[in-house]
């Protein structure tokens, strides 16, 4: 339940082929689904930095990674990520330097992330946050509607959903995949 969903999974994969991605941001890898689809997606000297808080989780599907010989494209690290990308924006180069990200953790975060990563995406890349439809909760006119558990997360997308459609740096497609993923093409 809480993985990517294989229909969201592989619109990613198809769009990091359409792109010619070579170097990628996944946060929250969780077992590592969608992190083997993107470097299966990728050409062989491409990368991806992998951040999640959980390397147990991720060695869960780490002999899939291994036996589909891309372990090599993954630069996992074990940590939050809001310091990763701050640390990765400390070096010059990597401005613009990134084609695609994918975020799937740290729902409250995700307007932080978005900040960072439109200045990491080079323009034309694309970033796609996961569950943005949040159960179809996001829809819902009174919170009492959504369970306990799901309110605050909720209002973060909700936050998230209308910032992104406000922000002229970026167009846009919410498409109803899984938990429905929002596409971003970073403009300028």
């Amino acid at each position: 339940m809480i993985s990517t969903a294989p229909d969201a999974g592989q619109l990613m994969a198809l769009l990091l082929k359409l792109m010619n991605a070579k170097k990628t941001i996944e946060i929250g890898v969780f077992t590592g689904y969608s992190l083997l689809l993107a470097a299966l997606s990728l050409p062989e000297d491409g990368k991806i930095t992998a951040i999640d808080l959980n390397r147990e989780n991720f060695e869960i599907g780490l002999p899939i990674i291994r036996k589909a010989g891309v372990e090599h494209k993954i630069n996992f690290i074990e940590s939050a990520a809001l310091p990763v990308l701050d640390q990765l924006l400390e070096v010059p180069e990597n401005e613009g330097a990134f084609d695609f990200a994918f975020v799937d953790a740290d729902k409250n975060n995700y307007l932080n992330y978005h900040e960072r990563l439109l200045k990491l995406l080079r323009v034309g890349g694309i970033v796609v946050y996961d569950n943005t439809l949040w159960g179809g909760t996001v829809a819902h006119p009174d919170e009492s509607l959504t369970p306990e558990g799901h309110r605050a997360p909720r209002l973060h997308i909700i936050e998230l959903n209308k910032s992104l459609a406000a922000d002229s740096r970026i167009q846009l497609s919410q498409v109803p995949v899984g938990d429905g993923i929002t596409i971003c093409t970073r403009l300028c």
